[in-house]
C-alpha cells in the first residue's frame, strides 16, 4: 500500500499550478504507482471554495476538515482508494468540532489513519501553549485507539526532534518548533511505541529536509 503525506501550502495553487494532478499519478513525488492514500496538510480552502476538479478525482473518494475560524488557514485532506469505515474531523474531548481544521482519522478494517497539521507555537505564548495542549491530546488520543487496532499517522508536526533533522540547530534552539519540550514529546511519541517512519529507514540521513524556512 502507498500512503504519501505532503504539506501542499494551498491546494487551489496547486491544482492551477498543475501539481495536483502530478501528485496523484505518483510522478510528482517520486512514487511508482499510482497512491492507495494521499493525506495533505495546509489545504487552505473550504470545500464550497473548491470544483469538481479538485473534489473528484478519478478512483478516489476525498475527505476534508477546513478552518471555521479563519478563511485560507490550516485545513487537512484525505483522497483514498479504500472506502473507510468511518470518519472523525478533530480530537475527541479536545476539539470536537475541529475548528481550525487540523486533524482526520480514518478508520479501515485493520488500523486507523490519521492526517494532521500540528499548531506551530508562533505568535505568541497563548499560540505555544495551545501546541502544548494539543500534543498531549493528540498522544493520548493515538494511544486509546492502537489499543483497539493499530494506528498509521501522517502529517506536518511542526517539530524537528533531533539536530540531524535540521539545517541550523544551534540557530534555533529557542524557537518553537526546535524547543527542548516539543522535542521531547516526540521522544514521548516514539518511546509510546510508535515508529518515525523516515528514520527508521533512514538514521544517519543528513541533509533531508522537507521544509526550509528563510527567516532562521
Amino acid at each position: 500500500m502507498n500512503i504519501i503525506s505532503w504539506n501542499i501550502n494551498g491546494i487551489r495553487a496547486v491544482h492551477k499550478r498543475g501539481d495536483l494532478a502530478q501528485a496523484f499519478s505518483g510522478k510528482l513525488l517520486g512514487i511508482d504507482s499510482d497512491p492507495d492514500i494521499i493525506c495533505f496538510q495546509e489545504t487552505k480552502a473550504e470545500v464550497e471554495q473548491l470544483g469538481s476538479e479538485i473534489l473528484e478525482v478519478p478512483g478516489y473518494t476525498a475527505y476534508f476538515s477546513s478552518s471555521k475560524t479563519r478563511k485560507g488557514y490550516s485545513g487537512v485532506a484525505v483522497y483514498t482508494k479504500i472506502i473507510p469505515l468511518s470518519v472523525r474531523s478533530g480530537i475527541p474531548a479536545f476539539d470536537d468540532t475541529d475548528a481550525e481544521g487540523r486533524l482526520l482519522t480514518l478508520e479501515f478494517a485493520d488500523f486507523y489513519l490519521i492526517n494532521g497539521y500540528y499548531p506551530n507555537g508562533g505568535q505568541g505564548e497563548h499560540r505555544l501553549e495551545f501546541k502544548r495542549q494539543y500534543y498531549d491530546a493528540f498522544l493520548k488520543y493515538i494511544k486509546k485507539i492502537d489499543k483497539k487496532k493499530p494506528v498509521i499517522w501522517c502529517g506536518d508536526v511542526n517539530t524537528a526532534h533531533n539536530e540531524i533533522d535540521l539545517a541550523r540547530p544551534k540557530e534555533n534552539v529557542n524557537n518553537t518548533g526546535f524547543l527542548p519540550w516539543e522535542r521531547q514529546w516526540v521522544s514521548d511519541v516514539i518511546s509510546s511505541g510508535f515508529m518515525d517512519g523516515f528514520r527508521h529507514f533512514h538514521p544517519d540521513q543528513t541533509d533531508a529536509y522537507s521544509y526550509w524556512d528563510q527567516k532562521t
